[in-house]
């Protein structure tokens, strides 16, 4: 009896060990599983698929197709959140629209990568007679208009080099986040990195010959990218591009007049047929594409469009800066400012 006391012991013991190493294993394996990662801009999840690869499931939380301003959270996006282990996002208030959709996932587990942290950020200054320098010192103030994303300037992508230390935080991140997949994060980014310098150093001499030379654009998106490559950003008066009024395109007329710009860079949501493009044809302004990267199709969701769009810019500013002529027309004729003015007033 003894012996089957024992026996019967030895057996639960046997049984319960086992069960326990089962759960020890399955709980290990569990730990083990890639992270599910969630992005929030076009660069951001470039940028985290190159450092992820195939070790962690990336899905950006806004359409490629639509920019922040326009994106309106719906359920399933707090959902989304709901289930992730990590959200990366741009910082500096590009993301205004988070809070509340965070406070809907309830999520008090989820990870956040704020991958402009330690990057040196320029302040977002009050356009003066129409147009703004985009200096990094001064008065920082927010604008009204719908481009406003506070009192610093998040378009930090848009220099090759704040890139790299964006794709270095996410990167830390992620490896802080899923420890196991370390040696993976750290072989990617160092690859992309790499990538990114080469680029660097491919704008620099496109653009070193153009050292000090101005360039305008409609919003301010461009002042990293200036202050990198000694360029100088204007930005014209925050307009809508898409149905300006006749006051809209007069003011845009006078800053023309003041600063004697001779290109004029748009983004590439602005068709050719836009009321600008006719101004621009009466001053004897170029206009060119200059893509700030926040919206695409579903390739941009790759990082390689990131690299591909960048030398593209430089190419449309070379470009523009090769071609630019020396006269622009003082005022712009009275018959030409009438058409342009039927022009939309048919348009609205």
């Amino acid at each position: 009896m003894r012996s089957l006391v024992s026996l019967v012991a030895a057996l639960s013991v046997g049984i319960l060990g086992g069960l326990q190493m089962r759960q020890e294993e399955s709980q290990a394996q569990q730990g083990s599983d890639p992270p599910k990662v969630v992005t929030t801009i076009l660069p951001m999840t470039q940028f985290t698929r190159a450092v992820a690869g195939d070790r962690a499931e990336v899905r950006p939380l806004i359409p490629p197709q639509m920019g922040t301003h326009s994106f309106q959270s719906r359920p399933e996006d707090a959902r989304l959140l709901a289930q992730a282990d990590v959200l990366v996002i741009n910082g500096l208030g590009m993301e205004t629209f988070l809070e509340g959709l965070l406070a809907n996932a309830g999520n008090p587990k989820l990870r956040l990568i704020d991958s402009s942290q330690g990057i040196p950020t320029l302040q977002t200054e009050e356009p003066e007679h129409g147009h703004s320098h985009g200096h990094s010192h001064g008065h920082s103030h927010s604008h009204p208009h719908e481009h406003s994303h506070g009192e610093l300037n998040p378009h930090i992508w848009l220099d090759p080099r704040r890139a790299i230390r964006q794709v270095e935080n996410i990167r830390d991140g992620l490896m802080a986040a899923d420890p196991e997949g370390a040696e993976i994060y750290r072989t990617n980014a160092a690859a992309f990195i790499e990538k990114l310098k080469a680029l660097d150093e491919e704008i620099e001499r496109r653009l070193a010959p153009f050292a000090g030379k101005k360039f305008v654009v409609f919003h301010n998106f461009a002042p990293y990218f200036a202050e990198r490559y000694n360029l100088k950003a204007e930005f014209l008066v925050e307009i809508p591009e898409a149905s300006p009024s006749p006051e809209d395109v007069r003011r845009v007329m006078e800053t023309v007049r003041q600063s004697g710009l001779k290109t004029i860079l748009v983004e590439p949501q602005v068709g050719k047929d836009n009321p600008f493009e006719v101004l621009a044809r009466d001053l004897g302004v170029q206009v060119r594409v200059f893509d700030p990267i926040e919206t695409a199709g579903p390739e941009g969701l790759e990082p390689e469009y990131y690299l591909t769009v960048m030398r593209q810019n430089v190419e449309n500013l070379v470009s523009a800066f090769e071609k630019e002529k020396a006269w622009v027309p003082l005022q712009l004729p009275v018959v030409g400012q009438a058409a342009l003015e039927h022009l939309l007033v048919r348009g609205r």
